[in-house]
């Protein structure tokens, strides 16, 4: 009698240790298995990704050909994409977002809209990229971007805006010798060994100039026809590291599953460019349903030999299904950039997973 007493009370524990238990795992599966609360396109947002094991893509939405910056005033990351979902590429307008740690992202708005402020052009808004710059004590923030299949700036004192239009196209005709192609995806690069400033552009051939002191005009005669070899498509981008320029470009079409990323080197920021065998930065991931990796930028951590890069792929995953629409139904996603020790660029497998958030060190400021 006594024993089945007992029996009956450690049946009574059991069974609310066990309750407790199954509540507590779906409270823990709730949490941790959603992807976090959904964010709204609106200005102010925040996208959260850290409680997800899937942190790609980082930006909510529709966007591409993504320029990433760290800007020295704020201590901040931003991201400057093409807002994308239109059409045969019909946007008109420009978007930024801020991160403190490369994982949250926060939706700042429209920082550029063709309608509204440019006077030369209002249609097909591609392909951005910006530098800071500190000029006689103060920071300027220069914004190249395609419109029209031409190449203008803009000029901020914020990495926000707003944005001021320079009132003519930068570049709006082919190079000397190039007969095909477009005047598209513009680079900008600020050469840490002697602190002059290029820019790259060109879909089909591959292009690059010295900028002026004023960073909104070319210095004259220092054009340059650089395109590495018959695979360059578009998406120039350059950095530095350990004497050495790298150059990357995207290859075969936004629309193709096999759109990726190549590189080459160079010991001069307008070329010669040398192709190495193995040039393979970044290409599909066929078994996670990763496809058309490309038009890429690449964002260094402040003080670090450490490397990010910063890319587009299909809309996953209904991507894949849409034809030729999926060129104009992009993500964007960051992975992890490395270098073998001789230097050559380690290849990226694109993932869901993405990155860890960065912890940045306080600024002094």
């Amino acid at each position: 009698m006594i024993r089945k007493m007992i029996n009956v009370s450690l049946c009574k524990k059991d069974l609310k240790r066990l309750l407790c238990l199954c509540t507590v795992i779906c409270l823990f599966t709730s949490v941790h298995g959603q992807q976090t609360s959904s964010v709204s396109e609106s200005k102010g947002t925040v996208v959260k990704t850290e409680a997800s094991k899937y942190h790609n893509p980082v930006l909510k939405g529709l966007y591409a050909d993504p320029e990433i910056l760290y800007a020295e005033k704020t201590g901040k990351f931003y991201m400057y994409p093409t807002s994308d979902g239109f059409t045969n590429w019909t946007g008109t307008y420009f978007k930024t977002f801020s991160s403190d740690n490369l994982v949250d992202w926060k939706d700042e708005g429209i920082i550029l809209d063709l309608t509204k402020d440019i006077s030369w052009a209002n249609r097909n808004a591609w392909a951005p990229c910006i530098i800071e710059k500190k000029i006689d004590g103060n920071y300027k923030y220069f914004y190249y971007f395609c419109a029209a299949q031409k190449v203008g700036v803009a000029v901020a004192d914020s990495p926000t805006g707003p944005f001021v239009d320079s009132g003519k196209p930068l570049i709006d005709q082919k190079p000397e010798g190039v007969k095909g192609g477009q005047q598209i995806d513009p680079d900008v690069f600020e050469d840490p060994k002697t602190g002059k400033c290029y820019i790259y552009w060109g879909n089909g051939y591959m292009a690059g100039a010295e900028l002026n002191d004023d960073m909104v005009s070319i210095k004259p005669g220092t054009t340059k026809v650089i395109t590495p070899d018959t695979s360059f498509r578009e998406g120039t981008y350059v950095i530095y590291r350990k004497g050495v320029y790298y150059f990357m470009w995207s290859v075969d079409d936004t629309r193709s599953e096999n759109y990726q990323v190549h590189y080459g080197t160079s010991d001069s920021p307008l070329g010669k460019i040398t192709v190495p065998k193995n040039n393979l930065v970044i290409a599909k991931n066929k078994e996670a349903g990763i496809y058309g990796t490309g038009h890429n930028s690449v964002i260094q951590i402040p003080g670090k030999d450490e490397w990010y890069i910063v890319y587009h792929r299909f809309n996953y995953p209904n991507g894949i299904k849409m034809g030729s629409a999926a060129g104009y139904n992009r993500e964007v996603c960051i992975d992890k950039l490395g270098f073998n020790k001789d230097g050559s660029i380690k290849l990226v497998k694109p993932t869901h997973e993405g990155i860890k958030a960065i912890r940045l060190k306080k600024s002094s400021k």
